[in-house]
């Protein structure tokens, strides 16, 4: 396994283990950044919470993160105003950047590395494509321009550039806020019932609970097996790298990702489909050799996105029928900004309170969309493949990940070890051996 440079640069309290049934009026599940902001925010406004995380807390995807504080969330809001309107389009523009300015204020006196950048979004292949974008996201109110070329070794057709976005260290950040929660670890919650979650030794009792675990492992409501999948994508740190200025990001979903982290380029890219194959750490090294001759990789990590079916999270009740059962889910590739925007809206719902931005959000929108289908055919492709091993949380089977030696869905994304040890959820178990 491949521990990211926040892993290394970073020291995380511990917290003890919960052995005893308690009861609680808000359980959030799940110790990611989402998790953590829900827990100090409920914390600062009183309430009665307790937080449980399965392992260690933030040991998942966010300590994989490239840390980038942004609104500009690819090329999103072309998309959004032609298929969800203007309305909605804005609220999501301005939840976003609302969170960007609470993780300014947050950040003041923490040293967590936060400053601020400039964010672009790029294409290699198509101006008009850009064009469209800057033109929409200028209407929605939010800090746009077009730019003819960036600092990259890549010929581009234009650039969409969002002023005043953000970087920082998030496991510094996030470390400055949990020392005084509810916090329990090497507390695996494995089912909800009657308002009860069930670990392996004690049951919490809770009148609101948040499910905040990266990808939703409650089946039987909201269908997020069938309105998610996931995405693995992979970073190197390169030493004797060329600094730049802003945060970049190739439009394409095979492109790359470049930010700067003190005297460290972070280069990503190499991505696929959970359970695919992809150019990993494979295609960064070609890239930084052919580039960036004198570089070095100091670190080397992968991370894994949940991705909805149209660009935008699910946040908010985790079904129709279940009223006081919450979700954060389907990040896609900004899980910060993403995180704060859900604890706003989540806080206020299990307080009582109407979130103005939480429609747009909302688990229960209209599950039509062109990746439903692909969804759909990707996982009875798997269900009916006669082979093994399987992955226990729906039966799909596994495939061999050489990178990263390990066995991946390409279903739902669950990973395990090469022994078949859990690694990534929705799977609950490890994988049965051969």
């Amino acid at each position: 396994m491949h521990d990211s440079i926040w892993t290394c640069t970073a020291t995380l309290p511990a917290f003890p283990k919960l052995t005893e049934d308690k009861k609680t009026d808000v359980l959030i599940i799940g110790g990611g950044l989402c998790g953590i902001l829900c827990a100090y925010y409920l914390h600062k406004s009183g309430v009665n919470y307790m937080l449980v995380e399965g392992n260690r807390i933030l040991s998942g995807i966010t300590k994989n993160t490239t840390a980038k504080i942004t609104a500009q969330h690819g090329l999103i809001y072309a998309d959004l105003v032609k298929n969800a309107g203007m309305e909605k389009a804005k609220m999501y523009a301005e939840a976003n950047e609302k969170a960007i300015r609470q993780y300014e204020k947050q950040c003041q006196g923490i040293d967590c590395n936060f400053e601020i950048k400039n964010a672009y979004t790029y294409s290699l292949r198509d101006r008009q494509k850009i064009e469209a974008e800057v033109k929409a996201a200028e209407a929605l109110g939010l800090p746009a321009s077009f730019c003819d070329t960036v600092p990259l070794p890549q010929k581009i057709k234009g650039a969409v550039c969002f002023a005043n976005q953000a970087q920082f260290h998030p496991l510094k950040f996030a470390s400055s806020l949990i020392k005084e929660l509810n916090i329990f670890e090497k507390t695996f919650a494995f089912a909800i019932e009657n308002k009860t979650a069930i670990t392996k030794n004690c049951k919490i009792k809770a009148q609101k609970i948040i499910v905040a675990t990266h990808f939703p492992f409650i089946n039987r409501y909201g269908g997020y097996f069938m309105k998610l999948y996931q995405h693995r994508s992979y970073v190197s740190a390169l030493l004797n790298a060329p600094k730049i200025k802003g945060m970049y990001v190739d439009e394409a979903a095979d492109g790359l990702s470049f930010r700067t982290y003190e005297n460290f380029l972070l280069l990503g890219g190499g991505g696929h489909r959970t359970g695919k194959s992809g150019g990993a750490w494979q295609a960064l090294d070609h890239f930084a050799a052919k580039h960036y001759p004198d570089a070095i990789s100091k670190y080397k990590w992968a991370t894994q996105d949940c991705m909805s079916l149209d660009g935008v999270p699910y946040i908010g009740q985790y079904g129709k029928s279940t009223e006081n059962l919450y979700v954060a889910t389907g990040f896609n590739k900004w899980g910060m900004t993403s995180s704060m925007v859900a604890a706003n809206i989540l806080c206020d719902m299990v307080q009582g309170r109407k979130n103005e931005y939480a429609p747009v959000f909302s688990p229960q929108r209209s599950m039509i969309k062109p990746q439903l289908f692909v969804n759909s055919i990707e996982s009875a492709a798997n269900l009916l493949t006669p082979k093994t091993p399987r992955c226990p949380h729906l039966g799909c089977k596994l495939s061999w990940n050489r990178a990263e030696k390990t066995w991946d869905c390409p279903c739902h994304g669950s990973r395990f070890e090469k022994d078949g040890k859990l690694i990534d959820n929705p799977a609950m178990k490890n994988m049965k051996s051969n």
